[in-house]
């Protein structure tokens, strides 16, 4: 297997790194610590200026089209500067997938450049309820034929990008008769439709200046041609769309990974303790031995998934296999840095806390590590 990448792949990753580097990893802790909102959508402009918003999207329709694999490595890369930035672009790289994937033409004309050049700022994915989760397929949001139009109501929960997105991608039941997941359909409701509020944005953890927020529809009515795909099968399209989503959120625990680990092994080469550095202790040089080989076997569990997915071929066992992965030993390896440093780690003088914080919900969103592991043992078990 040729794992070298193409010249337009790895100008991209390069272009994702210096971005990083010079406009993400100086603001970082600024993001984090007052959620600069005017910081961070002018920083999500300049990506959409460099073509990042729509790494995956057809030319045609401003975008990209570099694919997955492409998208992957910049995901990692800007992760590196800013995790709450890369969830961002990720979370509208997903929203255009959604549109060029299933959308009408008319659709695609009319949203997709405004995602891809940055007129909307970004785009959410509203899936998750209060009493549907990774059960999607429970959901009560409800949308109701009428005349010319549907209407909305309902409400989810947890949505990324809530406050400045510019299209929504909604889903709602639309034949509560149906068996469970069968009567799903899936809309597009712009910014500013009647009906459609904005919650108060959710006080977090970590990825402090991705805004996630409830969004509510209160009789909010939308025109027929905002459907996408066909009425009652739109269930199909989110687990489609999840698995996609996976392959971006591994990559962005993938370079937080990778970040935290070169931040300790700088810190542990000049760091002494014993007349000596910390770096010539073999149980240090063996943890970071362990955890670098292990997020490069997450890249290539990632690589793979991409591969596949810009083949043509079922990945969605890949995605799920990578995500489990690349999340699950980023993590530990975020907190491996982080005990490298010492006390020092525990402090906002270094990068290393944030980055815990960080990558803790990359087990949890887009599909959390149990509900990928049932993925992959169904697999397994046909």
């Amino acid at each position: 297997m040729n794992f070298a990448l193409t010249e337009e792949q790895q100008m991209i990753a390069e272009a994702a790194h210096q971005f990083a580097d010079s406009e993400l990893k100086p603001i970082a802790a600024e993001l984090d610590k007052s959620g600069n909102r005017e910081l961070l959508l002018q920083k999500l402009k300049a990506l959409a200026e460099l073509g990042f918003m729509g790494i995956n999207i057809d030319p045609e329709y401003g975008g990209t089209g570099a694919g997955t694999v492409a998208f992957s490595l910049a995901i990692a890369a800007l992760a590196r500067g800013c995790a709450s930035t890369a969830t961002t672009t990720s979370v509208t790289n997903m929203v255009a997938e959604v549109i060029q994937a299933v959308g009408s033409e008319a659709q695609k004309e009319k949203y997709l450049p405004k995602i891809c050049s940055g007129e909307y700022a970004a785009g959410s994915f509203c899936l998750t309820e209060s009493t549907s989760g990774s059960d999607a397929a429970a959901m009560r949001t409800r949308a109701v034929r009428e005349g010319d139009s549907y209407i909305l109501n309902g409400s989810k929960l947890y949505i990324s990008s809530a406050e400045f997105a510019g299209v929504f991608v909604v889903w709602a039941v639309t034949d509560p008769e149906a068996p469970k997941g069968k009567g799903i359909s899936c809309f597009l409701v712009e910014a500013g439709t009647p009906g459609l509020i904005i919650g108060k944005a959710e006080e977090k953890m970590g990825q402090k200046a991705s805004v996630t927020n409830e969004v509510v529809f209160d009789n909010c009515r939308i025109p027929l041609a905002n459907l996408m795909g066909e009425e009652n099968r739109g269930f199909r399209i989110a687990a489609g769309e999840l698995a996609g989503g996976r392959i971006g959120i591994g990559s962005l625990a993938l370079g937080l990974g990778l970040e935290a680990l070169d931040q300790a092994r700088a810190y542990i080469q000049e760091r002494e303790q014993f007349g000596q550095p910390l770096a010539r202790f073999q149980g240090l040089q063996w943890q970071l031995a362990d955890k670098y080989t292990e997020m490069e076997a997450a890249r290539l569990l990632l690589l793979q998934a991409a591969w596949q997915k810009d083949a043509g071929l079922p990945f969605g066992p890949a995605a799920s296999m990578a995500k489990l992965f690349a999340t699950e030993k980023a993590n530990e390896a975020c907190y491996t840095a982080l005990q490298m440093h010492g006390g020092a780690g525990y402090t906002r003088d270094y990068p290393l806390e944030r980055m815990a914080r960080d990558a803790r919900i990359t087990t949890i969103y887009e599909g959390t590590s149990e509900i990928q592991r049932l993925i992959i043992a169904r697999h397994l078990l046909g």
